[in-house]
Parts: structure tokens; sequence; C-alpha cells
């Protein structure tokens, strides 16, 4: 297993929640060839997987340092 698809370690404080939408945006990011999610193409995805609401999405991008 390459050492990408591994998912991150327990001691690293993130939650589920937050292990999703990392891996979402890692797997659009490569379906798009390395360039930038649009935040509402990303809110779908979440969307397929999980009930939140665009105001969570933006928490929890923000609190992933991502803007």
């Amino acid at each position: 297993m390459p050492y990408w698809d591994r998912p991150p370690d327990v001691r690293d404080g993130l939650t589920p929640t937050l292990r999703l939408v990392l891996r979402l945006l890692r797997d659009a990011q490569r379906e798009r060839g390395g360039r930038s999610v649009p935040t509402a193409l990303l809110y779908g995805r979440v969307l397929e997987h999980m009930a939140m609401s665009e105001h969570e999405l933006m928490v929890c991008l923000g609190r992933l340092g991502i803007d």
C-alpha cells in the first residue's frame, strides 16, 4: 500500500470528519491534475458521504488550514 493511501496516524488528532474531507480533497485534486478544487465541488462530494452544512465544511477547512 503506498504511503499516501495509508490512514493518518491516530495521534494526529483528526476526527473522522476531517479525515473524510482530506481524503475527498486529495481524490478531487488527483482527478483535476493537481489543480485547485472548488469548494462547491468538495462540498458536493462530502454530501455524498455524510450530512454536513456549508458552515461546518468551512469550519473543517479552516481547522485543516485550507482557506
